[in-house]
């Protein structure tokens, strides 16, 4: 996707990296599992499904970042909380993107988990 076409809500992993430096909340919407196995530092983990019943905690005042592995989720959970009055937006590429830019995890030697597969 070009730059001219990505969704608002959608930004590099520089952008991201900016906008955590400047104060902004950061929450990984990703399962308890892939959250310990490597995370952004300073992220809040309320996996996807929780993310409506903790709305409530989450700030309105300074901007909202959210990420998943890919960024799918997020991306759904950011057009979400832009509809409800947040000023939201999604890590393009998810976590992989970030770590593909070589941006540091946590812990030292965390690692992009994929879920398991379907049983």
């Amino acid at each position: 996707m070009s730059n001219e076409t990505a969704p608002a809500t959608e930004l590099s992993p520089e952008r991201f990296s900016e906008l955590i430096a400047g104060g902004a909340q950061l929450i990984d919407v990703r399962r308890p599992f892939e959250y310990g196995g490597g995370r952004l530092a300073g992220a809040q983990n309320i996996e996807m499904n929780d993310l409506t019943a903790a709305a409530d905690a989450i700030a309105r005042d300074r901007p909202l970042l959210l990420y998943c592995r890919r960024g799918n989720r997020s991306a759904m959970a950011a057009d979400a909380f832009r509809r409800a009055g947040y000023d939201a937006y999604h890590l393009a590429g998810g976590i992989e993107a970030w770590a593909d830019a070589d941006r540091e995890l946590e812990p030292e030697d965390g690692e992009v988990l994929a879920p398991p597969p379907p049983s």
